[in-house]
C-alpha cells in the first residue's frame, strides 16, 4: 500500500512541469504552491500545493500597459518584507496601497489596481485580493 502512496505523487510531480510550460504566472503559482505544500505536508501536501498554486496563479491577470507605465513613474516610500517577491503573492494589511487614479485607467469589470513599493521594486496590486499582479523594473 505504501509503494502505491509514494508513486502517485512521484507521476503527479512529473505532470507538473508539463502544464507549466502553458503560462509563465502559472508556473510561479504551482512551484510556489508546490513548495510551500512540500514545507506544509511533504510529497503529497507539494502535489495538493502545486496544483492549487496553479489554478490560484493562472487566475492573475497582468494589468494594462498604461497602468504598468503610471506605477513606474511614480515615487512612493518603499516597503520591505521577507520571502520572495511573486506574482500572485498577497501583501499584508499593513502595505500602504497607492490607487491607481482613473484618469490613467478604469477596468471594464470594475477591477481597481493599486501600487506599492515592495523591497526596492514597484508592484501593481489587485485592490480587491491585495495579490501581486504586476512586478515592474
Amino acid at each position: 500500500m505504501n509503494k502505491h502512496l509514494a508513486i502517485v505523487p512521484a507521476v503527479l510531480l512529473g505532470c507538473l512541469p508539463v502544464a507549466a510550460h502553458a503560462d509563465h504566472i502559472t508556473v510561479t503559482g504551482a512551484a510556489g504552491g508546490a513548495v510551500t505544500g512540500a514545507i506544509v505536508g511533504g510529497p503529497v501536501g507539494a502535489v495538493i500545493g502545486g496544483v492549487i498554486g496553479a489554478v490560484i496563479g493562472a487566475s492573475v491577470e497582468a494589468p494594462p500597459a498604461e497602468v504598468i507605465t503610471y506605477v513606474q513613474s511614480q515615487e512612493v516610500e518603499p516597503v520591505y518584507l521577507s520571502g520572495d517577491l511573486v506574482v500572485g503573492a498577497t501583501l499584508p494589511e499593513f502595505v500602504v496601497l497607492h490607487p491607481v487614479p482613473q484618469d490613467v485607467y478604469v477596468a471594464p469589470d470594475g477591477r481597481v489596481y493599486a501600487y506599492a513599493v515592495v523591497n526596492g521594486h514597484p508592484v501593481v496590486v489587485d485592490v480587491q485580493t491585495r495579490a501581486i499582479v504586476a512586478i515592474t523594473s
